[in-house]
C-alpha cells in the first residue's frame, strides 16, 4: 500500500526526541501519531527517519520494514489522519458484532456504508431527522444492526444520536457500556434533563447515545405523551440523524408510536427467521399510524 509522507517538517533535537514546531504536524503526521499512540519510541522514531532518508521510503513504510509496526497500524494512523475513528480488537469492550468500529475495511461493513447513502439521499433533511429502527421478532439483531448503522453515520462526520426506545428490554446501554440508571423514560415524565442523560460514545467523534433509563410500568403511555414530541424536536436542533431502536412488533406496539411521531420506520428482517406474512402484517399496521416505510433490510448475523 502507499503510505503518505509524514515527518517532512520533522527535526531531531539533541536530546534524541523528536519535536515539532506545528500542531497540525502533531495532528495529521503519522510518525507523531504512531508516537502518540506508543506504538513507537522515540529512540525507534529516529531510526525510521535514518532508514527513510538512505532508502527513499515513506515513513509508514520504512517503519514496517523495519518490523516495529504492522499494516494494521498503519490502518489505524490513516483513520485518524481522515477523521475515521474505529477500534482495534479488545478496544472499547464492545461485542465483536459491532463490525463497523472493529471491521471498518470489510465486505459486510459495506452494506451499513450502502444503507446510510441511501437513507441520506431518500431521508434524511434539514427537515426530517429522526428514524425509527423497526423487526417483527425479538432476537433478529435489530438492536445491534441499529447500533453499527448509527456509528457507520457517525464515521461520515453526521451528529449522530441513538435513542434505546425500547422501554421493556433495552439493550444499547450494554452494547456501549452505559450505565442505564436514567435515560429515555425518566426524560419523558420530567424526572431528568435529556442533556443530563444523554452519553458522549469518546470511541467515536460524532456519537451519543441516549439509554432507556428507568424501566416504567406503561411504556407504550410514556411513548405517546406530547413531552416524547417535545423532546424529538429539541433534539433534531442538535443532531443531523437521530435513530430509535424500538421493541420488537411481536411484543408490543410500542414501535408504531415511535414511528408515528419520527413519520419514518427502517424495517429489520432477519434471514431465514422473519416470515414474510410477519412483515406484510407489520408494514400494513406502519401504513395505518401514519408513518412512511423508508426501506427495509435483510440481515444475517
Amino acid at each position: 500500500m502507499s503510505i503518505p509522507d509524514s515527518l517532512e517538517t520533522e527535526k531531531l533535537s539533541g536530546s534524541g526526541s523528536i519535536t515539532t514546531n506545528a500542531a497540525a504536524v502533531r495532528k495529521f503526521s503519522i510518525g507523531h501519531i504512531l508516537l502518540d499512540m506508543g506504538k513507537i519510541t522515540p529512540v525507534e522514531a529516529e531510526r525510521i527517519l535514518r532508514l527513510q532518508k538512505e532508502s527513499g521510503l515513506r515513513f509508514g513504510d520504512a517503519a514496517i520494514k523495519l518490523g516495529l509496526i504492522t499494516e494494521a497500524d498503519i490502518q489505524l494512523v490513516l483513520a485518524q489522519q481522515f477523521d475515521y475513528p474505529y477500534l482495534l480488537p479488545g478496544q472499547g469492550n464492545h461485542p465483536p458484532e459491532l463490525v463497523v468500529a472493529y471491521q471498518p475495511f470489510g465486505t459486510q461493513v459495506e452494506v451499513f456504508r450502502a444503507v446510510r447513502s441511501q437513507l441520506m439521499l431518500r431521508w434524511f433533511t434539514s427537515e426530517r431527522k429522526a428514524l425509527a429502527i423497526i423487526s417483527c421478532n425479538p432476537n433478529e439483531g435489530a438492536s445491534l444492526f441499529t447500533a453499527n448503522l448509527a456509528v457507520v453515520f457517525s464515521q461520515l462526520g453526521e451528529r449522530t444520536l441513538l435513542i434505546d426506545a425500547n422501554l421493556r428490554g433495552p439493550q444499547q446501554h450494554e452494547i456501549f457500556n452505559l450505565k442505564n440508571k436514567q435515560g429515555l423514560s425518566d426524560v419523558l415524565v420530567a424526572r431528568a434533563n435529556v442533556s443530563e442523560v444523554i452519553a458522549k460514545i469518546d470511541s467515536f467523534v460524532d456519537l451519543s447515545v441516549l439509554p432507556a433509563g428507568t424501566l416504567p410500568p406503561n411504556p407504550l403511555e410514556l411513548l405517546n405523551r406530547s413531552s416524547f414530541d417535545e423532546m424529538n424536536d429539541q433534539l433534531a436542533s442538535q443532531y443531523d440523524v437521530i435513530l430509535y431502536d424500538t421493541l420488537a412488533f411481536s411484543n408490543g406496539v410500542d414501535a408504531l408510536a415511535i414511528a408515528a411521531r419520527t413519520d419514518g420506520a427502517l424495517i429489520v428482517a432477519h434471514k431465514n427467521n422473519t416470515r414474510l406474512t410477519d412483515i406484510n402484517a407489520m408494514s400494513e399496521q406502519l401504513k395505518y399510524s401514519g408513518a412512511e416505510i423508508v426501506g427495509s433490510v435483510l440481515i444475517d448475523f
